[in-house]
């Protein structure tokens, strides 16, 4: 069942490698069903090069496993996803990547601050959701507070979670954040100081890029 969501998984956990916003085996990528609102996830532990359909799960939304061809378990994360879709009801894609300049801002515990327009494309800041070990409930549980400001926030010492209203969506803020957390990474090394923020009304009148 939900062929065409397992599929759109699978493509976009490979471009998110190929595009180095996850390495080998890292980062995990979902979809929600808008009919069954069932969860469509990637698994846990499988190269990116020898995923396929049948590695994808699909879950509901309490975490229970409705289909899942092959044995491997979907993704140790799986409650980030779930808690994003719970706090979350617009929004249908979610990704969680460890792309190398957001996830220095996370281990910093630094918020990423909007120093260019392209910070609408996600909710203008990124904000840190607190340290917990991964895997747990206690890692999902913050990420609600950041998803209420937020289609964007760190995870302390650990990567990025964004959400959007389909996968496609997602994974281009994920890009998005970590474009503007290399310019601001830069502009930190070039000029030794904070760079200003771009007023937020200044935001008003921008749209999406």
């Amino acid at each position: 069942m939900l062929q065409v969501l397992k599929e759109k998984v699978v493509i976009i956990a490979k471009k998110a490698e190929n595009s180095g916003l996850c390495k080998h085996k890292s980062g995990n990528f979902s979809l929600r069903d808008p009919e069954t609102g069932y969860i469509v996830i990637t698994p846990s532990g499988i190269a990116r090069e020898m995923l396929t359909t049948r590695d994808i799960a699909i879950v509901d939304l309490d975490g229970n496993i409705i289909e899942l061809e092959s044995r491997v378990k979907p993704t140790s994360e799986l409650l980030v996803h779930l808690i994003a879709y719970k706090t979350r009801p617009d929004i249908h894609g979610v990704c969680h990547t460890h792309s190398r300049f957001a996830t220095a801002f996370a281990v910093q515990s630094k918020e990423i601050m909007p120093i260019v327009f392209e910070a609408v494309a996600y909710g203008i800041r990124v904000p840190v959701a607190k340290y917990e070990r991964p895997g747990t409930q206690a890692l999902a549980n913050t990420i609600v507070e950041p998803l209420k400001i937020s289609d964007a926030c760190l995870l302390e010492k650990h990567g990025v979670v964004t959400v959007g209203k389909d996968l496609d969506d997602a994974y281009l803020k994920a890009q998005y954040v970590e474009d503007v957390a290399e310019i601001y990474y830069r502009a930190l090394v070039l000029g030794q100081k904070e760079p200003e923020e771009i007023p937020q009304e200044d935001f008003h009148s921008v749209k999406h890029p």
